[in-house]
């Protein structure tokens, strides 16, 4: 065989081997990142209406580090009706950072301030959307619930949250 044409099959033996190569990366980040966010429950939640204690037990997974924030319920395919997740914050001002991207659920997004006080609703928001979500009544603390929980416990401005 002359040399041109065992360089040739050589070349054209890399360039194969390193298409099936590409192939395989590609198919290797086709992940489910919805696989590695599984729900944890780390505290529990009820309302109070009117100095009763609503029926209703939350399961509630906290938001406390940065990455816990910025990831918030993100890549989830679904949260059962008495989960939810607690964003807690150091500070009680108003909170224009909340978006629905990368997050399936569609959510209700509760304010609540420093005395465990609901002071806002941001309710049935639209999932994988970029748009801003915000309050500009000061919290402490932001609790996403699935959409329609805020309605089905006829949740209103002042009712308290209890965590156990």
């Amino acid at each position: 065989m002359p040399i041109r044409v065992i360089r040739l099959t050589r070349v054209l033996s890399l360039i194969l081997v390193l298409l099936l190569s590409s192939c395989q990366l590609k198919k290797d980040n086709e992940v489910d990142l919805a696989l590695d966010y599984k729900f944890k429950k780390d505290t529990l939640l009820q309302f109070i209406q009117n100095k009763d204690t609503i029926k209703t037990v939350f399961e509630i997974e906290l938001a406390e580090t940065n990455y816990e924030k910025e990831t918030g319920l993100m890549h989830r395919k679904q949260m059962n009706g008495n989960q939810g997740m607690l964003f807690m914050y150091e500070n009680e001002v108003s909170r224009p950072n909340f978006y629905m991207k990368n997050t399936f659920i569609a959510l209700d997004l509760i304010y609540i301030n420093s005395s465990m006080e609901i002071v806002d609703f941001n309710l049935n928001t639209t999932p994988l959307s970029e748009d801003l979500i915000s309050s500009k009544i000061p919290s402490a603390y932001v609790l996403e619930v699935k959409s329609g929980t805020v309605d089905e416990l006829a949740l209103k401005l002042g009712n308290r949250i209890y965590l156990k």
